[in-house]
């Protein structure tokens, strides 16, 4: 699995004009599935996400986590994280296919709220428009295969 986490003052997916999901502080988490990925992987994952310290404390310096903040997360499905790039377009061959990406991207969710957070999300295969509010910037990007 792969994720790009972006550190939020707010966020939200649009989808057919209405706001599907928002969030005030928190990760805007776009994740990708790939096809050997597993339900293990997206419980690391959500952990190692969710226990990331990137939240500046009183002297200034990255050090507390989500919940040491209060935040929540906005989570979009993002297949194009397993884009082919070798060509002028890109292929997605390397992407996991429906049936498994859509599992393993409730799963992750469903382990993050496990952890205690309140997760907002958008529509796995839908056209959505996400906003953010970008904070610092701060944006990690997360791969099972290094973790």
């Amino acid at each position: 699995m792969k994720a790009v986490v972006t550190r939020v003052k707010s966020a939200s997916v649009t989808i057919d004009g209405k706001i599907n999901g928002q969030i005030g502080q928190g990760f805007l988490v776009l994740l990708g599935v790939g096809p050997n990925d597993t339900e293990a992987q997206a419980a690391r994952l959500a952990d190692k996400i969710c226990g990331c310290r990137v939240f500046e404390d009183e002297n200034e310096k990255m050090n507390l986590n989500l919940a040491t903040v209060g935040g929540d997360l906005l989570v979009i499905s993002q297949f194009t994280l397993y884009a082919d790039l070798r060509s002028r377009r890109p292929g997605f061959s390397h992407a996991a296919k429906p049936d498994l990406a859509v599992a393993l991207y409730e799963k992750f969710m469903s382990c993050c709220r496990e952890l205690g957070f309140h997760v907002e999300h958008g529509e796995f295969g839908a056209d959505m428009q996400v906003a953010s509010v970008n904070d610092g910037p701060v944006t990690l990007l997360f791969d099972t295969d290094t973790l």
